[in-house]
This record gives structure tokens, sequence and C-alpha cells, in this order.
């Protein structure tokens, strides 16, 4: 018989249980990972119903990033009946823990029956005529970690991995959303300017250290999956200043009004 630590879907099960046995609610309809600059949304998506600290739920732990959150959170969505996971602690794979702590999250989403996860994130833009703040809808993707959290011979088609039907109701909510292609690197430093210009080459334009391998690990689990970056700044080499975390944190809290109240708009139409 496997061990939990053996089985990584078992230990998503536990954690679906234990979320459960807090809120009081069955089953789960949305997920949503609320990256750098995304948290404030919560509160205009829907009417909290629970709270549970990371990690006291299976497989969680507390975040090692300043800017995310630290707790697990149960939403009614307004307007609807439908119920919403708030993922505030993500496990980044820079973190070295493994891609089955990266993609703990999705896998405990799709135990608690959700159809569809939202994944968002701050990170860099290769497009000069973006300006930091800038919300971009996620077409495709380019995994540079050179990992992925599925396991054996599992092969997981990935053609449309971002759903256009999503990425439509989104337009619907902004019609002037850009949308573009994903680039992650294993981080945790930011990328060279060499590195930007290679992944502008190779068709990208926007540069992180999130989002693909959990993308992957949704689609594993059955789920529809929309992507939305914040570009907080200009890669390296195309920005005039230094990079640093402190400049991500202050994109995202200038810019968090309007994109909170853009998600929230496009949860309730999901």
């Amino acid at each position: 018989m496997s061990t939990d630590a053996e089985n990584p879907f078992l230990l998503a099960d536990q954690a679906a249980a234990a979320i459960r046995e807090h809120s009081g609610i069955p089953r789960y309809d949305i997920a949503l990972v609320l990256g750098s600059g995304w948290g404030g949304a919560a509160e205009l998506i829907g009417d909290l119903i629970d709270e549970i600290p990371a990690e006291d739920v299976p497989g969680f732990s507390a975040p090692a990033v300043k800017g995310h959150g630290t707790s697990l959170r149960t939403l009614r969505i307004h307007g609807s009946d439908k119920i919403a996971l708030v993922l505030g602690s993500r496990t980044h794979y820079y973190e070295g823990k493994g891609t089955r702590a990266v993609a703990h999250g999705m896998r405990t989403a799709a135990s608690l029956g959700c159809s569809t996860v939202v994944l968002t994130n701050g990170c860099g833009g290769l497009n000069p005529h973006w300006k930091p703040g800038q919300p971009v809808l996620i077409r495709d993707h380019i995994n540079l970690t050179a990992a992925t959290p599925l396991e054996g011979a599992n092969f997981v088609d990935l053609t449309d991995l971002y759903s256009q039907r999503l990425r439509d109701l989104a337009h619907t909510v902004d019609e002037s959303l850009p949308e573009g292609v994903y680039v992650q690197f294993p981080g945790p430093q930011y990328e060279t300017p060499a590195e930007v210009r290679m992944a502008k080459i190779i068709g990208g334009d926007l540069v992180g250290m999130s989002t693909t391998l959990e993308a992957i690990a949704a689609r594993e689990a059955g789920m529809e999956i929309l992507g939305i970056s914040l570009m907080t700044n200009l890669g390296a080499g195309i920005s005039p200043v230094p990079l640093s975390h402190a400049e991500v944190l202050e994109a995202g809290q200038a810019a968090a009004p309007r994109i909170s109240r853009l998600l929230a708009d496009i949860v309730q139409k999901i």
C-alpha cells in the first residue's frame, strides 16, 4: 500500500477533507491562485465563508515570499451559488520542495470538485509598449524549469492549455486586454538581459517564476484554466533600472484596485 508521501493524490484528498471539515462546504466550483498584486480581489469576488491557515492543511505550508497570502479561503461568489477556493499560499518551484508541492494546490482543488482554476501572477514584460500595472491574458506558456509535475508515462495534451473560452469571456469584461506567452524560469534570481532576449526570440511576452507547473497539474486533473499575469516591470535589459522584489510589490499595490475589480468581474461571469 502506498504511503501519503508516495502518493500525492492521497495527500490532496486529505487536504480536501480537512478544508471541507473546516468550512462545512462539501463541494467547490472554482479555484483561484492570487499571485503578487492580486490578493485584494478576494473581497470583491465573494463573501468569506471560511479561512484556514495554510500550515493547518495537509501538504500546505506558510508562504516563503513576502506579498503572498498565508491562508486558504472559502468564498461564495457574489450573485451566484458557486463556491470558490482561494489558494493564498502558493509554493514556488525555486523553494526546493519539489514539483509535488508546487502541484499540491491544483490537486487539492480538483479533489474538492473544482472544474475551473484561475492562475494569476506578477511578472516581467518583454513588450516595451506595455507599462507596469498592465494585466495580460496568458494564451500559452514555455516551461524552462526543466521540470514537470507529471510522473511516469503520463502523456497530457497541452494544445489548448489556457482556455480560449475563458479568454473570450475575459474579453467581454475588458476587450482591450492583451494576450501573451508566459515563460517560466526556475528562479529565484531574476533573468539576465541575455535570457530575456532569448525568451523574446523563442516567442515569449512575459517572464516569471510560477504558473506553468500549476497549469500542467491542473490540466492533468481535468480543470479548465484561465491565466492572467500582472506585468509589474519590464524585463532585464529592457527596464532602465535594476530589478527588485520591492519594485514588484510596489507595482502590484499601485495596480491592485483596478486589477482586483477586473478579476472579480471575470470570475463572476465564469
